[in-house]
C-alpha cells in the first residue's frame, strides 16, 4: 500500500467523520457501571453504544456486519465481523480488534474552557471524557479496515469487540467471550487501541501491563466519636492504626511493596527496553507529570522510574471515608477510618493470590484489638506480551518510519487491561499489538483528558499497514 494514499485517506476520514462523531460521543456521560449504578435506566451507555453502532454501519467496508450482543443484566457488547479481503481465507485465522465505550467519571479540576462532557478542540487536541480512553477505538479500527480495502491492501478475517464495562474491570467480558465462542475464530493477532504512549512522535507498542488489587481498608476502634481532649492518650487514633497497617505492606521511605506475592523478578529484555525508553524520553519520563514547583520524582534514574511505573508493585490511597472536611472538623477522636487502596501488581503475578496475601497481612493481629477489615473490590492479573514475531516487528518498524518519521517505542504500561490476560490464555499462539494515544498529559482518568488528533490519524494508518502485513506474512 502507498504510504501517502493511506495517510491522505485516514486524515480525511478523521477530519470529516471521526472527529465530529467522537465529539458527539464525548458529550454523552456514559459512565461505567461502577460509577453509575443506574446506568441501564439512565440510558447514557445505550446512547454512546448506539452512536458508535450507527457510525460503524455507515462505513463502506466490504462484508462488514455490526451486531449488538446483549446478555441479561450485563452491559451490551458491540460485535463486528469482516471476512478476509484481497486474499484467500486461512481457515478460521482471525485478527481480533478491541476497544470499549464506557467511561471514567468526571473528576474535578477541568479547565474553565470546557468540562468532561463539553468537547473542545484546541491546538489539535480534542478535550473531553472518553475520547482517548477509549471512544476512538471503534472509529479508528473501522477506519484502518476501510483504508486497507480502499488503498490497495488486503486483510484476513476480522472480529471486533467493543465492550461496555472495561472501566469497571471488565466483569461482563468473560461471559461475552464464552457466549461468542467459535465466532471469535482462531485468533493469531490481537490489536487493542486502549493503551499509552511515551510521546506523540511515534507508534508505541505495549509490552506488559501491571495487575491490580483494589479494596477498602477499614479500622474501627470506638462505637462513636468522643472528645479528643478526653480520650486521646487512652484511645488509640484509628488514623495511627491505619499508618501502622500501611507500614506492613509498604516501605514509607522508598515506596517498596513488602508483600512478596505482589512482585516478581523483572525479565532481562524488559529491563533493556526500559533503558531504551529512558533514553528516548529523557527527562520527559518524569517532567510530563504536573509536579508542584520544587517537587520531584521518586528517583533521578530514568530506567528505574520506567521500571517503577511498569513492573514494580506500588500502593496508592485513592479515597478516604470517616474523616470530615477541614471546615467541619471538630476536636473529636473519630470512631473509624476507611481508605480505598489501589495496589498495582507486577505483570506476571496472579491478582487473586496477591489480593488474598494483602488481606491476610492487613487483617492479622489488629493493633490494640481494633476491628480491621480489608474488603477487596476487584483484582486483575497483569500481562506480559509474547516475543514479537519477525513479521510484526518489521511491519511496525516500516510503518512507524513511514507515517511518523521515527522508530517505534516498546514500553510496559502501569495500568491494567483485563482482556489481554484472558486472550493470552484463550489464544496462546497469538501476537499482540497493544497501542494507544494516551501520551503525556492526556490524563485519561483525570481532568482535561484529550486525544491528540494528529497522532490518532497516524496510528490509524499504522494499523492499516499491520493488517496488510498480517495477511501477507
Amino acid at each position: 500500500m502507498d504510504t501517502r494514499t493511506i495517510a491522505d485517506f485516514t486524515t480525511r476520514v478523521w477530519s470529516d467523520s471521526i472527529t465530529p462523531a467522537l465529539s458527539d460521543y464525548i458529550a454523552i456521560p456514559a459512565k461505567s457501571p461502577m460509577f453509575d449504578a443506574d446506568w441501564a435506566a439512565n440510558g447514557h451507555m445505550e446512547a454512546a453504544m448506539q452512536l458508535i453502532v450507527d457510525w460503524c454501519k455507515a462505513r463502506e467496508i466490504a462484508g462488514l456486519s455490526v451486531e449488538v450482543v446483549r446478555l441479561e443484566g450485563r452491559t451490551p457488547l458491540i460485535f463486528m465481523e469482516v471476512p478476509a479481503f484481497g486474499c484467500e481465507p486461512d481457515g478460521d485465522d482471525t485478527v481480533l480488534m478491541y476497544g470499549h465505550y464506557d467511561k471514567q467519571p468526571e473528576m474535578e479540576g477541568w479547565s474553565e474552557k470546557s468540562g468532561p462532557w463539553e468537547p473542545r478542540i484546541e491546538e489539535g487536541r480534542l478535550y473531553g471524557r472518553g475520547g482517548a480512553d477509549d471512544g476512538y477505538a471503534a472509529f479508528g479500527s473501522l477506519c484502518a479496515l476501510e483504508a486497507t480495502q480502499k488503498c490497495g491492501g488486503q486483510h484476513g478475517r476480522i472480529a471486533i469487540v467493543i465492550e461496555g464495562c472495561e472501566e469497571s474491570g471488565s466483569p461482563d467480558l468473560p461471559f461475552y467471550l464464552e457466549h461468542l465462542g467459535e465466532r471469535l475464530g482462531d485468533v493469531s493477532l490481537v490489536i487493542c487501541l486502549d493503551s499509552g504512549a511515551g510521546d506523540y512522535e511515534r507508534l508505541w507498542s505495549t509490552t506488559s501491563l501491571r495487575g491490580m488489587a483494589a479494596g477498602d481498608l477499614r479500622i474501627d476502634i470506638l462505637t462513636e466519636g468522643i472528645h479528643s481532649g478526653d480520650g486521646s492518650g487512652i484511645v488509640p487514633s484509628s488514623f495511627r492504626i491505619l499508618r501502622q497497617l500501611l507500614t506492613r505492606i509498604e516501605d514509607e521511605e522508598t515506596g517498596r511493596v513488602l508483600v512478596p506475592e505482589c512482585g516478581d523478578e523483572i525479565p532481562a529484555d524488559r529491563e533493556a527496553q526500559a533503558k531504551v525508553v529512558g533514553e528516548i524520553l529523557g527527562d520527559d519520563v518524569f517532567e510530563c507529570y504536573p509536579f508542584l514547583d520544587g517537587a520531584k520524582a521518586m528517583s533521578s534514574d530514568r530506567t528505574e522510574l520506567v521500571l517503577n511505573r511498569t513492573w514494580r508493585p506500588t500502593v496508592s490511597v485513592t479515597g478516604v471515608d470517616g474523616i470530615p472536611n477541614v471546615a467541619h472538623a471538630g476536636n473529636v477522636l473519630r470512631p473509624y477510618t476507611t481508605v480505598k487502596l489501589s495496589v498495582r501488581l507486577a505483570p506476571t503475578v496472579d491478582g487473586k493470590t496477591a489480593t488474598a496475601a494483602l488481606k491476610e497481612t492487613l487483617e492479622a493481629n489488629p493493633p490494640y484489638g481494633s476491628r480491621v477489615s480489608f474488603n477487596p473490590e476487584k483484582s486483575a492479573t497483569g500481562w506480559n506480551a509474547p516475543t514479537l514475531a519477525a513479521w510484526l516487528e518489521n511491519a511496525l518498524g516500516h510503518s512507524c518510519q513511514n507515517h511518523f518519521g521515527n522508530v517505534p517505542g516498546y514500553m510496559g504500561e502501569g495500568g491494567s487491561i483485563p482482556l489481554m490476560g484472558m486472550l493470552s490464555a484463550m489464544f496462546p499462539k497469538a501476537q499482540f499489538l497493544i497501542t494507544g494515544v494516551l501520551g503525556p498529559g492526556s490524563n485519561a482518568h483525570g481532568p482535561n483528558e484529550f486525544i491528540d488528533l494528529a497522532m490518532a490519524q497516524k496510528l490509524t494508518a499504522c494499523v492499516a499497514d499491520v493488517l496488510d502485513a498480517h495477511a501477507r506474512r
